[in-house]
């Protein structure tokens, strides 16, 4: 049956508020409650990996720690591998009146924080890992609904500078989380609770104060199994530069998850620093401070010059530098110098390869099944990272070659960038 003409054109409205490239600015209250959002699900990420988790499995099981803290953070990652796609895949399809994006935001939140709740109470190695797959599981739920609202609703001419601001909440995140589990909660399972509390509560403004276009279900593709499971592999042959984004993003990654993975155990067995909790919280504390000074600045200097990739290869040569000086030197001044470098560097690479990666998607009806590809390269170094790094500390140099390899990692990832052509 032919389409009337009012139908014809609500039809062309609806794909327009749902898949056009945005050109109104978004306001600073919807980049601040997203960047709530953002700090939420980070927090709840990165805190656990950096200091919950070594502390509980180091009670479980002192002696083999760091193989525990490999396992269980590998397994977790697998999860996220998978996870982060599926629900990405999901949320493109999602009719809820609500919008495509905000369920998954609350829905993995929740979901996210019940996960943590479920880790908090685990004595074993492997009931640890099982809750933390749970919490991995919700989180990159919630994470598939938080990245992809700028590419919905960003303008390109905001988008750097909005990444930027999303971008540091990610260095907030672990800031934020440590300040929680060191200084002001007592105790692993205290700490899980109160950041599966702040992971909801943090969700909420964004999902309650802004809303989005629904989409119609006449606009939803139709479901198939095969079509859907082979959706989730994008070609980088026929879209060559999502895949030299993919896999920069991955090396950059790697190299950051090599370095500082095992930042508890560098402090406390190669530094000698008595209390490495409180180290790990002082060196993210100038990590963050130096990642602010240059993420927005970066962001909004990348919307006016219209660049992208010099950036990112600044970045890496700022983050190389940083991973070879704590290669060199084993001392706790080296260190604080490094995470400064390092956060400098850091900062420029969250405002800038976040907008550059919205700019190589290969369809707008599967933004966030496509940012939930990009965004292995996120999760998948978490996977490899302890695969990697366990073997180097013991076979191949220790901490001067676990960090000689992030710095060679870091610093390829920085030149491949230049192989994406169709961003400046």
């Amino acid at each position: 049956m032919a389409h009337a003409p009012a139908e014809d054109a609500e039809d062309a409205a609806a794909f327009t508020s749902a898949f056009a490239e945005p050109t109104v600015p978004v306001e600073a209250g919807w980049t601040l409650h997203l960047s709530l959002a953002t700090l939420a699900v980070f927090m709840a990420f990165m805190t656990p990996i950096q200091i919950l988790l070594p502390l509980q499995l180091e009670h479980i099981d002192p002696h083999g720690k760091n193989d525990a803290l490999s396992l269980v953070t590998g397994l977790g990652a697998l999860v996220a591998v998978l996870a982060n796609p599926l629900a990405g895949a999901w949320s493109d399809r999602t009719t809820s009146r609500f919008g495509r994006r905000r369920p998954w935001i609350l829905g993995g939140a929740l979901a996210g924080a019940a996960g943590l709740m479920v880790t908090a109470s685990q004595h074993t190695v492997t009931g640890v890992a099982v809750g933390w797959c749970l919490a991995q599981a919700g989180l990159n739920a919630m994470l598939a609904g938080v990245t992809t609202p700028i590419a919905d609703r960003v303008p390109l001419a905001q988008r750097a500078q909005v990444s930027g601001w999303t971008g540091l909440m990610q260095a907030f995140g672990l800031v934020v989380g440590a300040l929680i589990t060191t200084l002001l909660i007592t105790g692993v399972g205290s700490g899980y609770g109160t950041l599966a509390a702040l992971t909801v509560a943090l969700a909420l403004p964004f999902v309650l104060r802004h809303t989005e276009p629904p989409l119609p279900r006449a606009l939803r593709p139709a479901f198939d199994a095969r079509t859907f499971a082979r959706s989730l592999w994008v070609s980088p042959r026929r879209n060559p530069d999502f895949g030299w984004a993919w896999l920069t993003r991955f090396l950059i990654n790697l190299g950051n998850a090599l370095g500082t993975l095992y930042l508890f155990y560098f402090l406390a067995d190669a530094v000698d620093y008595d209390d490495p909790g409180t180290g790990v919280l002082i060196l993210t504390v100038v990590y963050t401070f130096c990642a602010a000074l240059t993420a927005v600045p970066a962001g909004v200097l990348s919307d006016r010059l219209g660049r992208r990739k010099v950036f990112v290869v600044l970045c890496a040569l700022v983050m190389t530098a940083a991973a070879l000086l704590l290669a060199m030197v084993h001392t706790w001044p080296s260190a604080l110098v490094a995470a400064a470098v390092l956060g400098a560097g850091y900062g420029i690479y969250l405002a800038v390869d976040q907008a550059l990666v919205t700019q190589v998607l290969p369809e707008a009806a599967d933004r966030a099944k496509d940012l939930g590809v990009i965004n292995i390269a996120n999760s998948g170094p978490q996977v490899l990272a302890p695969a990697l790094a366990s073997p180097i500390i013991t076979h191949l140099g220790g901490y001067t070659g676990l960090y000689a390899t992030a710095a060679l990692v870091i610093l390829i990832g920085g030149v491949l960038v230049n192989r994406i052509r169709g961003v400046a």
